[in-house]
């Protein structure tokens, strides 16, 4: 990485806010109109990365498509941010918690108590890539809001040298910090509120990104159906009460029927569905959907094409 980054003053995100400069003289109702004026910057610098953020969807799907992993890697915010959003999966689309990961620097300590003295080392990224095994069947994407992070940028080329495909995601202009990667996301939501405080804007828009990619890949494996997340996993009353609305709803039958019907598919709604829709056994629904790769319409598809 460049040296003459060490002094960061010209960053986007180090810069001062000329909307907060009396930011210590507001009142609560003026601090939170001032937060909703800048916040609206996050929907447009997303809106502006809408290409490479596809292009990230489509990178992260073809990765787990094929056996591989989609990582998440950063440093403080930035990185409890991919924990966030990668912990978020298996409960939403039922997909093995190897699928999606975070790494963060410092470990799960550092999810907790500040340890932001550890993204200075380039090597420790650079270790981690080696300790997850990261190949060429992953797809590794570095966060770090205002670029520079060393931790970030040493996991990114030796993800590159093991022949991952590597993203960065960066509240940044490329101008500012130049990355060799295969996809380079910026959402430049301009200063914080609160200088150099990147977990104001710089977190929102990053979380909302990653929303964006981890869904978007789900729907592309076929974790989806429609608009209903229809691999949910069913592990507490909330989750219950969706899958049974799911089924009531797709298949206009009443809860107790959605219930039996959960109950004899090993509580799996998408073979619910399949098993409904073909009348085959639970164990040929099954069956079918292993065949189509857990592609409920395909499956369906399929099905209707024999009959």
């Amino acid at each position: 990485m460049d040296p003459s980054l060490s002094d960061r003053g010209h960053l986007l995100t180090e810069q001062a806010n000329p909307a907060s400069q009396a930011l210590d003289q507001l009142s609560p109702l003026e601090l939170v109109d001032l937060f909703n004026q800048e916040d609206q910057h996050c929907l447009a610098a997303v809106a502006q990365a809408r290409e490479a953020i596809a292009q990230a969807i489509e990178y992260a799907a073809q990765a787990i498509a094929q056996g591989g992993r989609l990582f998440y890697i950063g440093a403080g915010t930035s990185g409890r941010l991919g924990v966030l959003d990668a912990a978020e999966c298996p409960p939403t689309f039922c997909s093995d918690p190897e699928q999606v990961q975070g790494i963060l620097a410092g470990g799960s300590a550092a999810m907790f108590r500040s340890s932001e003295g550890l993204e200075d080392r380039a090597e420790d990224g650079a270790v981690a890539i080696a300790e997850y095994q990261i190949g060429p069947r992953d797809f590794i994407l570095g966060i770090t809001a205002g670029g520079t992070t060393p931790y970030v940028h040493g996991a990114l080329e030796a993800a590159r040298s093991a022949g991952a495909k590597t993203g960065f995601l960066a509240c940044v202009p490329a101008d500012q910090v130049a990355i060799a990667v295969d996809v380079d996301i910026r959402v430049p939501v301009g200063p914080e509120i609160l200088a150099g405080s990147t977990r104001l804007k710089a977190g929102t828009v990053t979380k909302m990104v990653l929303n964006q990619i981890s869904t978007g890949a789900m729907v592309r494996i076929g974790k989806v159906y429609g608009n209903r997340m229809v691999d949910v996993a069913v592990t507490n009353r909330k989750l219950e009460d969706r899958a049974l609305r799911i089924l009531s709803d797709l298949l206009s039958i009443d809860r107790q029927q959605a219930a039996a019907l959960l109950g004899a598919n090993e509580r799996s709604v998408k073979q619910a569905l399949l098993q409904h829709w073909t009348g085959l056994e639970p164990a040929e629904a099954a069956a079918l959907l292993t065949e189509h790769q857990g592609h409920l319409r395909a499956a369906v598809t399929a099905f209707s094409s024999l009959r």
